[in-house]
């Protein structure tokens, strides 16, 4: 295992483990945070043998219970401190990685560590999660995609009675808004975020990583470009391949 100041990074065999380690501030995310997860997942990117990454939080109360207020406190205002925070796109690099990403959540997900958990491919939950985007209600606005992301995924209803209404989606109404892929009994996090990376793992990477591509890039196209995409990186190299003509 690598220590780094905020963050834990552990390799399993092909399987690269990520732990954001605050504790004792329920994993605030912080510049430093930053720093170091981007240091950490640009260089699993790079590493052949990693076929998977799994983020989760240490300790027992929150997966990353939001920014750290703090540096936004001391900063000479929340412009300044969000263009510190942007000077490295982290962001842009969980959503782009190869492999295929796990987050196992637990506890307070909030702001930004509910921005970090929609940039993951799958979301297993323990039953005691609870989403939240109270960034509205502390005066400032999600700025790592929280406002776009949300309603992508659960429908702008619901993303505006939290981003307004500072509303919490908790364990099965999570499930059934699709912010969380699976839910399990708390004490199962752990083991179930394991079996799920490892099954997948298991699989042939190539094809991962463009099942992986086909779905991520085919999202933001219209129909035909991405039945053209998905079958670009499905076809096999050699003369004889052709595009669809439709």
């Amino acid at each position: 295992m690598t220590a780094f100041e905020t963050v834990l990074y552990e390799r399993r065999g092909a399987v690269a483990w990520v732990t954001l380690n605050r504790p004792r501030v329920l994993n605030a995310y912080s510049v430093q945070m930053r720093d170091d997860l981007y240091q950490v997942l640009d260089a699993a990117r790079l590493d052949d043998e990693i076929r998977v990454i799994v983020i989760q939080g240490a300790g027992d109360k929150a997966f990353c219970g939001g920014a750290d207020l703090s540096e936004f406190l001391t900063a000479p205002s929340a412009l300044a401190a969000r263009r510190i925070r942007a000077q490295r796109d982290l962001w842009g690099l969980l959503r782009s990685l190869p492999q295929p990403t796990v987050a196992a959540l637990h506890g307070y997900v909030f702001g930004s560590g509910m921005e970090i958990a929609l940039c993951c491919d799958l979301r297993v939950a323990a039953d005691d999660v609870v989403f939240g985007l109270p960034e509205t209600a502390l005066g400032i606005l999600p700025g790592a995609g929280g406002t776009q992301w949300v309603p992508r995924t659960i429908g702008l209803a619901r993303s505006l009675d939290m981003l307004l209404g500072d509303r919490r989606l908790r364990g099965e109404e999570a499930l059934e808004a699709g912010l969380v892929t699976r839910l399990v009994p708390a004490r199962a996090l752990a083991g179930a975020a394991a079996e799920l990376a490892f099954r997948l793992a298991g699989y042939e990477p190539g094809s991962l990583r463009r099942a992986k591509r086909a779905l991520r890039e085919g999202a933001d196209l219209a129909l035909q470009p991405a039945l053209r995409r998905e079958w670009m990186l499905a076809r096999r190299p050699g003369p004889e391949a052709r595009p669809p003509a439709n």
